[in-house]
């Protein structure tokens, strides 16, 4: 592990200032990356952590600053001249081609030549060298389209390897990945370090940052807070710097999975034996008023399946949906929309923000499909909803003609929440709401959804974070392989117990 200072940086960024117009994304920012360390970077979301990745690897230049590279000076035009440089990239969102093999997704403009062009069996021979480095045996031929997000983020670092990087940059690289998968990939990033690869190691999971990084650069609002060695550093500290105050908010929204929940009534939706043959097994769910229902399991356990078939996302071929009683038609999802349902998918680039509008242009969408395109909202109604929810829930910048692309990951979210939240559901489905977005702007979601299931909204919470499902939901119903095993109430049970459920239940368990 380097932990020497004196060790010459192979990475160095001095006084590095980026502006966009209103905002000071980096204001004089120094980070220096050692060769053979993981090197965490650290802050919320908005902190200017993607900013200084874009700046490195040639996306943005830089306002004013200077960065060498191995001793060199370096003023990147574009991410190829980063790449020559010696610098590879592995993004958040998974970033691939899927209608194309695996092999060619892996070897992507790096494809070996023969005298009559591209030499496909090489192709897929080196595609295979790169995803064994990373322990994967896969068929390289396959369309990348048939294998689980997951195997696509592994598929995208093996990408990233092709140009043997001396620095590599994996920004969430874990977001998609369950604790096989990390473990297989901490033991490739460990491999690398040994070789003296330099690692930039962006992640929101606190546990993972000190399992594997050796240093820590926090950055706050666009600013240098300090450079630390992850043995110098403990969590709540850590914490401290990024917020810059003492985190107490999540403290506060423990006790709402404790609120009782009325269900002598009608629950707000009902669904019984609703599945997909081939998708999920048929499943039963409720959520009465005011209750948030979390959804627990493992990567792939059918979660996200089963909400996409209650909103219509996909088409239910067994079982029967009724919303507060009376049975609802549900095929698509305008007809989850007229029955005051709202969905917000964990796939936020994809199926969420629309990059090239505002952020008051993302945060109407919702209201003007509810009401239908040729009834355009108000503009004064517009003002008036985009002005309440900038504010309620803190959207950074809170200027709503910026561009949603230009905002961090977790403003994003908060825009996406606050689409829905502006058509007035009664039942709200967060898949993933937390993903990828740090500890501020996660405890200012949870807060929301824990005040609004107060006043009467009905939530169903999906998160890979078992703590953070346990924290605000009252109820867990609990998947794996596809199907439904059982429940849990909440107040009963810790986070050993869950996982344990989780493992070893068997289907139709009920604790309570």
């Amino acid at each position: 592990m380097t932990t020497d200072t004196d060790v010459p940086a192979l990475v160095q960024m001095r006084g590095i200032t980026i502006a966009f117009p209103g905002v000071l994304a980096l204001d004089h920012v120094d980070f220096f990356l050692r060769p053979g360390e993981v090197h965490a970077l650290m802050g919320e979301n908005g902190a200017g952590k993607s900013t200084l990745i874009k700046a490195l690897t040639g996306v943005y230049a830089v306002d004013s600053g200077t960065i060498e590279i191995a001793g060199k000076s370096r003023s990147f035009s574009g991410t190829a001249d980063a790449q020559a440089a010696g610098i590879s990239t592995v993004y958040q969102e998974v970033n691939l081609c899927a209608n194309l093999s695996v092999g060619e997704n892996v070897m992507l403009g790096h494809e070996p030549r023969g005298l009559t062009g591209i030499d496909w069996k090489a192709v897929h021979v080196e595609a295979d060298r790169h995803l064994a480095s990373l322990g994967l045996d896969l068929d390289t031929r396959s369309l990348l389209a048939s294998h689980s997000i997951a195997i696509q983020q592994l598929v995208a670092i093996a990408r990233a390897m092709v140009l043997d990087a001396k620095v590599l940059i994996l920004d969430e690289p874990t977001s998609s990945l369950d604790r096989g998968e990390v473990d297989q990939l901490f033991a490739v990033i460990r491999d690398l370090k040994a070789k003296g690869v330099a690692i930039l190691f962006v992640s929101h999971f606190l546990d993972q940052v000190y399992e594997i990084s050796d240093r820590i650069t926090v950055l706050r609002n666009g600013k240098l807070v300090g450079e630390h060695l992850v043995a110098d550093l403990p969590r709540d500290a850590l914490v401290t710097a990024m917020i810059g105050r003492e985190l107490t908010d999540l403290a506060a929204i423990s006790s709402a999975g404790e609120r009782e929940i009325d269900r002598t009534g009608q629950p707000v939706l009902r669904a019984t034996d609703v599945g997909r043959k081939g998708v999920i097994e048929p499943a039963d769910i409720d959520v009465y008023e005011g209750e948030v229902v979390g959804i627990a399991g493992l990567l792939g356990s059918g979660r996200t399946e089963m909400v996409r078939l209650l909103y219509g996302a996909d088409k239910a071929d067994t079982g029967t949906i009724t919303v507060r009683g009376d049975e609802a038609k549900i095929h698509a999802p305008r007809q989850a929309m007229g029955h005051r349902i709202a969905f917000s998918s964990e796939n936020r680039r994809a199926e969420g923000v629309v990059a090239d509008l505002s952020v008051a242009e993302n945060m109407i969408l919702g209201i003007q499909a509810q009401r239908g395109w040729l009834k355009r909202v108000p503009k004064a109604e517009q003002d008036a909803v985009v002005a309440e929810y900038i504010d309620a829930l803190g959207v950074r910048p809170a200027d709503p003609n910026t561009p949603i692309g230009n905002l961090s990951g977790g403003n994003q979210q908060k825009v996406l929440l606050a689409r829905w939240l502006a058509t007035q559901p009664e039942l709200l489905i967060l898949d993933e709401p937390t993903r990828g977005i740090d500890v501020g702007a996660k405890a200012d979601i949870q807060r929301k959804v824990a005040e609004l299931s107060a006043k009467g909204l009905s939530v169903i919470f999906i998160s890979s974070e078992l703590e953070e499902v346990l924290r605000i939901a009252q109820r867990v119903v609990v998947m794996r392989d596809r199907r439904r095993i059982g429940e849990l109430a909440s107040s009963d049970v810790d986070i050993d117990g869950l996982i344990d459920y989780i493992a070893n239940a068997q289907e139709g368990s009920v604790a309570s």
